[in-house]
Order: C-alpha cells, then sequence, then structure tokens
C-alpha cells in the first residue's frame, strides 16, 4: 500500500498514525520531498474523477491565474496537478487495485 501524502498535512499525518497502527504494508510517499509519478497521478484522476482528486481549497489552487482554474477538465486537472504536486487532493492511497483520497469516514472504512 503506498500512501502519498504531505508531513505538513494535519488529515495526513492522521491517515498515516491510522494505517501504520493498523497494517503492516504502508509506504508513506511525501509529494513535496519524493514528488509524484505521473503514472500516479493519472491513475488516481481517472479512478475518482478530477473532482474529487484536484484539491480546489489549497493555498496552492489559490495562488494560481484565473485562467489555470477556469474550464478544467481532466486533462487539464491532470496537467495542474503535474505541474503543482501539492494540488492532488490527499492523502491518496492505493494499494493498486483500489485508490481513494481524503481521509473520510468512507475511506477509514476502506483501508482500517
Amino acid at each position: 500500500m503506498k500512501v502519498y501524502a504531505l508531513k505538513s498535512c494535519d488529515t495526513c499525518r492522521k491517515a498515516v498514525k491510522a494505517l501504520l497502527a493498523a497494517r503492516d504494508d504502508v509506504e508513506v510517499v511525501d509529494i513535496r520531498a519524493d514528488g509524484l509519478p505521473s503514472e500516479v497521478i493519472t491513475d488516481v484522476v481517472k479512478a475518482v474523477g478530477w473532482e474529487a482528486a484536484l484539491n480546489r481549497r489549497s493555498t496552492t489552487w489559490r495562488g494560481l491565474d484565473d485562467a489555470d482554474k477556469a474550464d478544467v477538465t481532466t486533462e487539464k486537472a491532470i496537467a495542474l496537478i503535474t505541474k503543482h504536486p501539492t494540488l492532488l487532493k490527499r492523502p491518496a492511497i492505493t494499494d493498486g487495485k483500489t485508490i481513494s483520497v481524503g481521509w473520510t469516514a468512507k475511506q477509514q472504512d476502506v483501508w482500517l
């Protein structure tokens, strides 16, 4: 299982702590320090949809030009997340078959 997270994100820290306590197959990838492979971005966006994958509440999103924020499509969302990995909703979790973003009760039921 891979967890794509940010060390500075409270939600990511909660998720990683819970996952490490419950499982022994957790690999944490810090998207700022380690980067985010383009195939992961594509897989996440296609699995959950760009609306769920693109974190439009982040400071990175708020700092984008209005042109970048307008008329978002799947392809544009992938391009934006590729250019700005912190735009990916976090944590993004995958076991190779299942992919989820965020750490709501629904995601916790899937992974714990």
